[in-house]
């Protein structure tokens, strides 16, 4: 197989510097070149120009600045030779074939024998792209097309041509997987492919028809949102974020390469007034949020009435319709309000729509669901939707209703698209019978492993399971995965898996989020009566777990994904390793609720900063960095972040595919397992007093320039006291034990204060932390 060691990329558009940077975070070297500008004094100022911008862009394509340096710009005119080691090229240039072809003809000229050349295109059928170009070239051409933002969008659809290579497609599809993270879905060489194809004439069928039907804007997206399993922006606010400038364009490259038959023909109507209406939004610069505005503006403040192409107050939506479908799909397509009619409206055209196109657009339903779940960020793709909704029921109401019954409708009778059966999953296929969906021994997700399986320990909050070869896996199960005194409990159980016969522990879960910290809505009911022994014993009981865990005789390994908070990131700082996944969102937040961190968190860090060999001469720049990272709330937005925090260790692994993350960590904890010992307690020194006193200096400066409220003073003095090591000095020695009464003393000092208080019960009610 081709390993792919070098990449460049060809257009510096948004795309193409996306693609880029993508690559880099996954540490290979990329070229990314485009044209010399008319007139330009630096020649490559495109490339560098968009470098420079993404180093500023929010959300940001690199997953840490330092990996930018692996870009390397340059120019199409003086900079093709460079091609000549690079193991694929990726052309991310404008939509027109001509220009493509140019292109290609010039990378033949310059690329070395064998290596890959992809376009992103979705609307360039891949044989008219390599028309009139050599045989050698076209066995080493594909498409790869990415969605944006690639860092963060993990579908990536791979088309292979008639002459395509099997060893090009191989590479491909494993570098895209392993080391970019993606979600790889082989496609069939047709208009937008699938995410594309399904995508454009859901959003042209769910604007179209909210118009026709008379619903606000608002009203629109709350039911074409959470309710359909859509991003909680809706389908008009979906628009602005991409640019509703981009929709017509989109629309129209479709509408010239689908067959005549296609439904989006029948559905487009280029004079219907939600068109012309865009239009004018376009001609005034109302794009959507990168304009002026569009179908919302001033922050969501004010939304666009369709009919009269004005703006008004937003309106809260109250559709009963948006309510109902918490009890399902079924129960919100039933529902007789317009919000009900809108979202049948909606799912039986779209639904049927992408059943009809199996196998047309690729041959197996698992990956048209997965394409527009990783592309289009669905919660459900359209096969699950259609078995929440059952297919009889589906084919019995399209009937009713006069239209058409898709073909794979036809080939379900009444049948699921997906069936368990002995721990297995099976898809329907196209001949009618089902076939099973391998799970592959290095990707895995728990809940492969937990089908039909009884957990080995369990309560509400956590659960043990075992995952093979002498591992056991504690995973968290309340909301957001918040820690509890039931998942408190479970971790002590947890400490003592080796007396059931297991070699090592990890600590992951399926969710979106590790954990997002301890449940404060527990210590705020306690406070709110006094029960400070309670809160205190919950301290206590805390630290003993995790503390139990460090000192483990059997390697633990955390597989952090998502948000890892407060009370979640302590777990992983008392694990042995951890192995994160790329998009890892780490750190200590508790400040934030006006605590410190209780659970030996500042304690960690403390001694991981004290004894980082890399540290900077003496104790007081380490433990400012400490007290800095704690008394802001920092978060890593990134697990390469996280090292920079250490949070992460040498150690500790990245892994780039979300799928792959626990499958690693159990690997990591097997390594670990082979000659195993508990790590040596740490003893450290600590300035104490004059360390503290610094600290409470450079907050009281924060708090005179109005950049720190009274409480922050407060927090963060009780923190100084901490991360000083209290009543000490640089000549004694301080152990865990007493860094964790420190940390324990001066959480009890906080949680007993009204203004702790408050900012609990705002953080609860209000969802974001109070500045009192």
């Amino acid at each position: 197989m081709t390993e792919i060691k070098k990449v460049a990329v060809i257009g510096a558009g948004v795309m193409g510097s996306g693609i880029a940077a993508h690559v880099a975070n996954a540490g290979i070297p990329v070229i990314l070149l485009d044209i010399v500008p008319q007139g330009a004094n630096d020649r490559s100022a495109l490339a560098k120009g968009a470098i420079e911008k993404m180093l500023k862009t929010k959300p940001a394509p690199f997953m840490h600045p330092k990996v930018a340096k692996l870009v390397t710009p340059g120019n199409l005119e003086d900079d093709l030779d460079k091609l000549a080691d690079v193991d694929w090229i990726c052309e991310a240039i404008i939509e027109n074939v001509d220009l493509k072809r140019k292109l290609y003809a010039q990378l033949e000229e310059k690329r070395k024998k064998g290596s890959i050349v992809t376009s992103n295109t979705s609307t360039i059928p891949l044989d008219l792209l390599t028309e009139g170009l050599p045989e050698s070239f076209a066995a080493d051409f594909a498409v790869t097309h990415f969605f944006n933002p690639p860092r963060y969008m993990r579908l990536f659809e791979l088309v292979k041509g008639p002459k395509t290579k099997p060893a090009v497609i191989d590479a491909l599809r494993r570098f895209g997987d392993v080391k970019l993270g993606k979600e790889v879905v082989d496609c069939k060489d047709r208009p937008g492919f699938i995410a594309n194809r399904i995508g454009i004439y859901w959003s042209t069928v769910a604007t179209a028809l909210a118009y026709d039907m008379g619903l606000t804007v608002e009203e629109a997206d709350s039911i074409v949102g959470k309710p359909m399993g859509i991003p909680k922006t809706g389908i008009f606010g979906l628009a602005d974020l991409t640019g509703i400038d981009l929709g017509p364009y989109v629309v129209g490259s479709m509408l010239k390469t689908l067959p005549k038959t296609d439904p989006l023909h029948q559905f487009y109507k280029a004079d219907h007034p939600l068109n012309a209406l865009m239009q004018k939004m376009i001609k005034d610069g109302y794009t959507g949020r990168k304009g002026k505005g569009g179908f919302y503006r001033n922050r969501g403040k004010e939304a666009l009435d369709l009919k009269t192409g004005e703006y008004r107050a937003t309106k809260r939506a109250n559709l009963e319709s948006a309510k109902v479908a918490r009890k399902g799909l079924r129960a919100l397509v039933e529902h007789e309000d317009k919000g009900g009619q809108y979202a049948w409206g909606v799912a039986s055209r779209v639904l049927s729509y992408a059943a009809d196109l199996v196998p047309e657009i690729v041959d197996d339903i698992l990956a048209v669901d997965l394409a527009m779940k990783t592309g289009y960020a669905w919660k459900y793709g359209p096969f699950e939707q259609i078995d929440q909704l059952g297919t009889k029921w589906f084919a019995d109401k399209l009937k009713a209703a006069g239209m058409p019954i898709p073909k794979m409708l036809e080939v379900a009778a009444g049948r699921p698209f997906y069936k368990e059966e002995n721990g297995k999953v099976y898809q329907l296929t196209t001949k009618g019978d089902y076939a099973e969906i391998v799970v592959a021994p290095d990707a895995w997700m728990l809940a492969d492993i937990k089908r039909g399986k009884q957990p080995i320990a369990s309560n509400r909050g956590a659960s043990l399971w075992d995952v093979g070869d002498g591992v056991a896996c504690l995973e968290f199960h309340t909301k957001m995965n918040a820690v509890d005194a039931d998942i408190i409990t479970m971790v002590k159980e947890a400490g003592k898996i080796d007396k059931k016969g297991f070699k090592a522990l990890i600590i992951g879960n399926d969710a979106d989020n590790f954990s997002v910290g301890a449940n404060v809505g527990i210590a705020l009911f306690q406070a709110n009566i006094a029960m400070w022994p309670a809160i205190e014993q919950g301290i206590s009981e805390g630290q003993d777990a995790y503390m139990k865990l460090k000192y483990a005789p059997f390697p633990v390994v955390s597989a952090v994904a998502g948000m890892a908070l407060g009370g979640g990131c302590e777990i992983t700082l008392h694990s042995d390793a951890i192995q994160a996944h790329a998009e890892s969102y780490m750190g200590l937040v508790e400040v934030g609720v006006g605590v410190i961190p209780g659970w030996g968190g500042c304690k960690e860090l403390i001694t991981r900063a004290i004894t980082n060999k890399r540290r900077p001469g003496g104790p007081m720049p380490a433990l400012a960095q400490v007290f800095e990272a704690i008394s802001t709330a920092k978060v890593a937005t990134s697990a390469m972040e996280a090292r920079d925090m250490l949070i992460l260790r040498d150690g500790d692994g990245i892994t780039m595919n979300r799928r792959r993350l626990l499958a690693d960590a159990k690997a990591k904890a097997l390594k670990l397992a082979e000659d195993y010992k508990p790590p040596v307690p740490v003893e450290i020194s600590l300035p104490g007093p004059t360390a503290k006193a610094a600290m409470s200096l450079a907050v009281e400066g924060f708090f005179q320039q109005g950049k720190a409220t009274k409480h922050d003073v407060v927090v963060s003095g009780a923190l100084a006291n901490v991360v000083s090591g209290g009543k000490t000095d640089i000549t004694e020695v301080i152990t865990e034990k007493k860094l964790l009464e420190l940390e324990r003393e001066n959480f009890m000092s906080l949680i007993k204060t009204s203004a702790t208080l408050d900012r609990i019960e705002h953080m609860l009610t209000k969802g974001k932390p109070l500045r009192n």
